[in-house]
C-alpha cells in the first residue's frame, strides 16, 4: 500500500509539471509572437515612410544585417527589391495573404510554417503611396525549438521537483501507512484510526470475535475428541484415501508399532504387515474388511471402514478391538460345551443300557436291585451335573439376585462340618473346626458354595484316616478361612488349571471318587462375585491349603 501511494503521489507530481510545462511554453510562446508581430509592425510602418520619401535610395544605403527581410513589390505583385533575394529571380506575389490585405485594407499580416525548416515565418505589409507595398518579414521558431531552447532551465525545475515530490511522497505515504502498520488486528477498535476506515474495522472486530468463538468451540473439540481417543482401550487410526496416516491414538500407536513422527507417513512404512496391506486395498475399494492381528501374545481384531463422499473414498478409519479374552471365552465355550456332552453322555449310557437289559429281562432276578441302583446313582450324577451348570451360569451372569447378609462364620461352617460327617466318616477322614468367632458381611448361598466344594474336596483327596482342618482368623477388616487337608496334594502346574471346568489332575482318581469337575470353577466365580481372594498351596502326597480371605464389610 505504501508502495502505492508513494508511486500515486510521484505520478501526480510528474504529470502536474509536465502539464505546467506545457501551458506555460504555449503561453509564452503565443506572447512572443504578439509582441513580434507588434514590433514588425512598427518597423513596417518606419519602413514605408522612408520609402515614401527616399524610394529605391533607401535600400542602398540599407544595412545587410539588418534582422529583417525587406521586400518592396509593386501593384502588380512583382518584386521590386528584396535584401536576401535577387528580386529578378522570385516569383509574382499577388496571391500572398498579407499582400491582398494590404492593397485592401492598406495594411496586412500573415504567417506561415515550414516543416522543412520547422521555424514560422511572421509578415506584415503596408501599402504605399504609389500603390507600391513593402513587407517586412521575421523568423520566429516552433513551439518545439522554444520547448528545446527552455529544455535546460526547465530540466532543472523539473528535477527540483521531482525530488521535492519523492521526498514528499515518501513522508505523506509513511505517515499515511503509519496508522495502518499500527492497528491491532485481534483489537481493532483499540485505538483511534481514520474515520473512513471504521466501517471495515467494526466488520474486522465483529469477525475477529466470530472466529475466536469458533477457535475456542474447534479447540474444545479437539480437547474432548484427544481426551475420549487418547483413553480408549482400542486402537483409532484415521487414514486419507492414499492410506497416509492423519490420526493415531495412543492404543494405535503402540499396536502398530508407531510414534508421534509416524503421522503424514503411509501406513504401510509403518506397519508392513500383509493382513493390513490387504485390509487397506479392501478399505481404498470402499469395502468394509477386518481381520485377526496378533500382537505380544495377545489377538486383536482390525476393522476398516471406509469414510464416503459422494462417489468415492474420501478416507479410511481403522479401529482395533482386543478379542484375546473372546476368543478365549469361545474357546472355553466349545471345550466347555464338550465336556458337558461327555459328562452327560456317560451316565446316559449306563442308564440306558441298564434300563434296556431290565427291559428285556435279562438281568437275574436277584441282580435287578443292584441295576436299579446304578440307574439311580447315574441319575443323581447327571442331576448334581446340571445343578452345577445353573450354578456357573448363574454366576457368570453376576449373581445380580442375591443379597448380601451378615454371617456369624464359624456357626455357618459347623453347619457344612455336620453336612459332611457321614461322608467324610465313610471315607475315614477326620473333620475338624476352630477359629475365632467372627461375623463377615457376604451372599451366604456363595459363602456355602465356597465353603462346602472346597471341604467336600479335602475329603474327596484324601487318605484313608487323613484330616481336613478349618480355621476361622478374624483379622481387623478382614476374615480368613482356611481348608487344609492331608490329601494327595496337586503339583504346582496346575495350581491354576485346576479352577478351570472340567479340570481334573488325575482323571483315573476323579473318576473313582465321582463329582461334576465343576466344584472348584464355581469356587472361583463365587470368590470374584464376593471380591475375596483365594490362595492355593499344595505339596503332592502331603497335602493342600486354601486360603479364603474376605472383607468384613463391603
Amino acid at each position: 500500500m505504501k508502495r502505492h501511494i508513494f508511486r500515486s503521489i510521484c505520478m501526480v507530481a510528474f504529470v502536474a509539471v509536465i502539464s505546467l510545462f506545457i501551458l506555460i511554453t504555449g503561453r509564452l510562446y503565443s506572447y512572443f509572437t504578439g509582441v513580434q508581430f507588434q514590433q514588425l509592425k512598427v518597423q513596417t510602418e518606419l519602413a514605408s515612410k522612408a520609402v515614401n520619401d527616399e524610394g529605391m535610395d533607401y535600400f542602398k544605403h540599407l544595412s545587410k544585417s539588418v534582422d529583417y527581410r525587406i521586400t518592396w513589390i509593386d501593384k502588380n505583385g512583382d518584386v521590386l527589391f528584396d535584401n536576401q533575394e535577387l528580386a529578378s529571380k522570385m516569383e509574382n506575389h499577388s496571391q500572398r495573404e498579407e499582400f491582398k490585405e494590404a492593397k485592401k485594407h492598406g495594411v496586412g499580416q500573415s504567417d506561415r510554417y515550414s516543416n522543412t525548416l520547422m521555424r514560422r515565418s511572421l509578415y506584415c505589409a503596408q501599402q504605399l503611396n504609389d500603390g507600391s507595398v513593402l513587407r517586412l518579414s521575421s523568423d520566429q521558431n516552433s513551439v518545439l525549438s522554444l520547448a528545446l531552447n527552455m529544455l535546460q532551465p526547465i530540466a532543472g525545475m523539473v528535477l527540483l521537483v521531482i525530488l521535492f515530490s519523492l521526498y514528499f511522497a515518501n513522508r505523506v505515504s509513511q505517515r499515511i501507512v503509519q496508522p495502518l502498520n499500527e492497528m491491532d488486528l485481534d483489537h481493532p477498535l483499540s485505538k483511534d484510526h481514520y474515520e473512513e476506515l471504521s466501517p471495515l474495522l467494526h466488520r474486522i472486530d465483529l469477525q475477529q470475535r466470530q472466529l475466536k468463538e469458533q477457535e475456542d468451540a474447534l479447540r474444545h473439540k479437539q480437547y474432548e475428541f484427544d481426551t475420549v481417543t487418547s483413553n480408549m482401550n482400542e486402537g483409532l487410526a484415521l487414514l486419507n484415501p492414499e492410506g497416509i496416516i492423519l490420526f493415531l491414538n495412543r492404543k494405535a500407536k503402540l499396536l502398530l508399532g508407531a510414534n508421534d513422527e509416524s503421522v503424514g507417513k503411509d501406513i504401510l512404512m509403518v506397519n508392513r504387515s500383509l493382513k493390513v496391506h490387504d485390509l487397506l486395498t479392501q478399505a481404498q475399494a470402499g469395502k468394509k474388511e477386518e481381520c485377526l492381528l496378533d500382537v505380544n501374545g495377545e489377538t486383536y481384531q482390525m476393522l476398516a471402514s471406509p469414510i464416503m463422499g459422494s462417489h468415492n473414498v474420501r478416507g479410511i478409519a481403522l479401529l482395533i478391538l482386543n478379542v484375546t479374552e473372546k476368543i478365549q471365552a469361545e474357546a472355553l465355550r466349545r471345550e466347555f460345551t464338550g465336556n458337558v456332552s461327555h459328562e452327560l453322555k456317560s451316565p446316559l449310557h449306563t442308564i440306558s443300557g441298564c434300563a434296556e437289559l431290565l427291559m428285556n429281562h435279562m438281568v437275574k432276578p436277584g441282580d435287578e436291585p443292584r441295576f436299579v441302583s446304578q440307574i439311580y446313582n447315574e441319575a443323581q450324577r447327571m442331576i448334581a451335573l446340571v445343578e452345577d451348570i445353573i450354578k456357573l451360569s448363574h454366576l457368570d451372569e453376576g449373581a445380580q439376585d442375591m443379597t448380601y447378609e451378615d454371617v456369624e462364620a464359624l456357626p455357618f461352617c459347623q453347619s457344612i462340618v455336620d453336612r459332611l460327617q457321614a461322608k467324610a466318616d465313610k471315607s475315614k477322614v477326620t473333620l475338624s473346626l476352630q477359629g475365632d468367632a467372627t461375623s463377615l458381611h457376604v451372599i451366604p448361598q456363595l459363602f456355602e458354595s465356597i465353603i462346602y466344594n472346597l471341604c467336600d474336596n479335602g475329603i474327596k483327596y484324601n487318605k484313608e484316616n487323613g484330616k481336613v482342618d478349618i480355621t476361622v482368623k478374624d483379622e481387623l477388616d478382614f476374615v480368613t478361612i482356611s481348608i487344609q487337608d492331608t490329601g494327595i496334594g496337586i503339583p504346582r502346574e496346575d495350581h491354576q488349571r485346576i479352577f478351570e471346568r472340567f479340570y481334573r489332575v488325575d482323571k483315573s482318581h476323579s473318576k473313582e471318587v465321582g463329582g461334576t469337575g465343576l466344584g472348584l470353577s464355581i469356587v472361583k466365580h463365587a470368590v470374584q462375585v464376593l471380591h475375596a481372594q483365594l490362595s492355593v498351596d499344595s505339596i503332592p502326597n502331603k497335602g493342600t491349603t486354601m486360603q479364603i480371605r474376605f472383607l468384613k464389610n463391603q
